[in-house]
């Protein structure tokens, strides 16, 4: 083997070798700094540093949905981790994270409705947390076609609708589980809507709705 190839086998042996290790491990995020080196592709939206939490960042309020994709960023299957806050004012509070995105259309997301987080309404409260596959399947079309399939309510004791609350989102190979603070069960539990292995991943804001981001951490299986 002469010198050349033997400099590429070691460059691809290093090269799997960090995948490997890569693999299972933590990566956390610093918003701000994504935001401040211009490492997030807005859409839609204003974002803006909140000057009582370094971590964080705000969504303005505007028609339709937002996003910010984490540039660089590519997600596959594994955990998501992320602080939000929204706030409790009807139909003006849509918080959640986009994933295996395609472009600025078409993208699964799981969001939440902080305004139905704690409502007497027991139709309402079962739409606390929701899963999307855009283009095809809005949360319009999966109401309409399967209700109560692809939203549910928070486990018992639902989080403040004005304050930060954690989610944990699992993204498995079919499925998708999503954790609020520190349940143990899954509030939401539903099979995925297509077959997409990989994508991009962002900070994500519905129709006419602002909302709050930090600690975004994200561990790849």
């Amino acid at each position: 083997m002469n010198r050349s190839m033997t400099m590429k086998c070691r460059v691809t042996i290093l090269f799997m070798l960090a995948t490997f290790f890569a693999m299972g491990q933590v990566k956390k995020y610093d918003l701000q700094s994504l935001l401040k080196s211009k490492k997030l592709a807005i859409v839609n939206r204003t974002v803006s540093s909140i000057a009582d939490n370094k971590k964080a960042v705000k969504f303005d309020e505007r028609s339709d949905e937002g996003v910010a994709w984490l540039q660089g960023v590519t997600f596959s299957s594994g955990t998501i981790e992320i602080d939000l806050r929204g706030q409790d004012v009807l139909q003006k509070s849509f918080v959640g994270i986009a994933f295996h995105g395609v472009n600025d259309s078409t993208f699964e997301a799981v969001y939440f409705r902080p305004f139905n987080f704690h409502a007497k309404d027991t139709v309402r409260k079962i739409h606390a947390v929701q899963y999307i596959s855009h283009p095809v399947y809005t949360w319009r079309k999966l109401r309409d076609e399967r209700n109560g399939i692809f939203e549910k309510g928070l486990i018992v004791p639902a989080p403040d609708p004005n304050g930060w609350f954690h989610a944990r989102i699992e993204v498995l190979k079919d499925v998708v589980r999503v954790f609020v603070d520190d349940d143990a069960e899954p509030s939401l539990t539903v099979n995925r809507l297509n077959d997409r292995k990989s994508g991009t991943l962002g900070l994500w804001v519905g129709d006419g709705s602002g909302g709050e981001f930090a600690n975004l951490s994200i561990k790849q299986n």
